[in-house]
This record gives structure tokens, sequence and C-alpha cells, in this order.
């Protein structure tokens, strides 16, 4: 059997995406033709912090790194990107909206990027955020990228990748901004409600952090800023409500879309619940 393709996976900060974005590629934990490790800096951004992921990142030499972060136009995550970009192998950028600031920079240097505009950041106010409401908002953002195809386009843009290098060939690497029609259009809805529904989701998570922006980094009386940031986990609440309402119009008409991996990889589909799901072919990269 070939040697598995060394994915690695360099997570520094938090979004929703990275959160279980290893798990993405084998939620059965069967795939062989894969071998992934994670190295974290935690919610840290710091330089020494990302100067730190790199060197045991590459110390596992892999054939393709996926980086997850926050804004990467800051310091932390952007020296993270300069150091792991200088490995010489397929990198791609996991992100959110911030990091369109650094579009051309990326395609300049070679890397990849996804960047999800929904993938908004959390209410983080002292007098507001504690560990169970920033539990709860990661619970509701998760929901909200996984019904609306956010997953989805991780999913197929990155098993593209594997493919291609598993092939020996050089990929084709992505550069997404993913809004509301992209990741809809992923997610394989039949009922136009549920459509809908989900596109209103992921439109809505999109627009929290203009609240959350303008309440961090805005406002400064402490008693207004906690009732903005307040408001935009309540507006990700129904979200994630929206979102929920969408799957369960799919799974009434027997029609929810799933892509579950073969032990080889390769991406299966199906449709109905009683059903075996079938090989469809992949994306080439």
């Amino acid at each position: 059997m070939p040697r598995p393709i060394k994915v690695g996976i360099a997570k520094i900060g938090n979004i929703g995406c990275s959160v279980l974005l290893e798990l993405l590629l084998d939620e059965r934990a069967d795939r062989e033709d894969i071998d992934v490790r994670v190295v974290s800096s935690g919610a840290k951004l710091g330089e020494a912090q990302a100067e730190d992921v790199a060197a045991k990142l590459l110390e596992f030499k892999p054939y393709l790194i996926l980086m997850a972060s926050p804004n990467a136009s800051l310091p932390g995550p952007r020296r993270l990107m300069d150091t792991l970009s200088k490995a010489g192998v397929p990198m791609v950028l996991v992100s959110d909206a911030p990091s369109r600031k650094v579009e051309k920079e990326l395609e300049a240097k070679g890397i990849g990027y996804i960047i999800v505009l929904a993938d908004s950041m959390l209410g983080a106010r002292r007098e507001f955020l504690d560990p169970v409401e920033m539990a709860l908002f990661n619970a509701d953002i998760l929901r909200i990228l996984a019904i609306t195809g956010v997953f989805n386009i991780l999913q197929r843009e990155i098993d593209a990748i594997i493919e291609a290098l598993k092939r020996g060939d050089k990929p084709s690497l992505p550069r997404l901004v993913v809004d509301k029609e992209a990741a809809v259009g992923a997610a394989g809805f039949q009922n136009p409600y549920a459509r809908a529904k989900a596109m209103a989701a992921f439109e809505v998570s999109r627009r929290v952090a203009d609240l959350t922006t303008e309440g961090c980094f805005v406002i400064t009386d402490w008693e207004r800023y906690v009732v903005i940031v307040a408001a935009a986990h309540e507006m990700l609440q129904i979200a994630s409500r929206l979102a929920s309402e969408a799957r369960e119009l799919e799974k009434a008409g027997d029609s929810v879309y799933r892509t579950p991996h073969h032990r080889d990889g390769s991406i299966l589909s199906k449709r109905r619940l009683v059903e075996k799901p079938q090989r469809i072919e992949a994306k080439k990269a």
C-alpha cells in the first residue's frame, strides 16, 4: 500500500472552522491514505507562539499544510504563515473575513486560501464572555458552518489536494471566498425553503462580526459594549436555529446530502437515510 499523505494542521488562535478541521478529513477514523498531525497555540495569537507551532509542525515533515487562523494580517498569524510557507509544500489558509486584506499577498506567495465570511468573531469582552458563553458561541457557529455547506467546501477542496498528491500531481490550490451562495450551493439542499433558511443563517452569522467588532474595538463605555456583544451572540443563536430548521426540512423529505469518506479516502454520497453511499468522482486539483 502507498505511504499515507502526511497532512499537517497548524492552528493559531481560534475560528469556527478550526475547531473540527482535522476531523472533517477522517470522520470515522478509518482512512488509510492520510496521516494527520495538529499543532495548536490554543487561544494565543502571538509571534512567539507562531514560531513554536511552526517548528513543531515541520518536525512532522508534512506533504500538505493547512493553517487555521483568525485574521492572517495580524503579526502572529503572519509570522506562522511566512515560516510555514518556506517549507516548500502545498499550503492552504483557512480563515475568516478579515484575512481578505492579505488575499493578494497569499496569491503572490503561492498559498491557497478558503476565507469563510460567516465565521465571525465572538464578543470577547470580560464583562460578558466566560468559558461557558465561549463554548455556546462555538457550538452555534459549528452548527451553522456544518449545515449551510461550509464544511462541505472544506472537505471537497482539501480532499481534492490530497487526491492530487496521491497521484503524484501538483495540486491546484483553492482561492475561495465563501459567501452565502457558495456555501449553500455546496450543501446540496433539495427543498428550496431549506436553502432559503440556510442562506439566512449564513448571512445573519456573517453580520454578527459587525456587532462584535463594534463592541470589542469601537465602543469604550462598558455599559454600552456589553449589551452590543450580547446582542451579537443572540443573533448567532437565532442563526443556529435557522440552520437547524433547514436540516429538519431536508430530513422530513428524506433528502439529507451525506458525503462520507471511504477507507481509501474517496468521497461517497447518499440521499436517503436507508441506502448505501455510492462513490462520486473526486474533484480534480
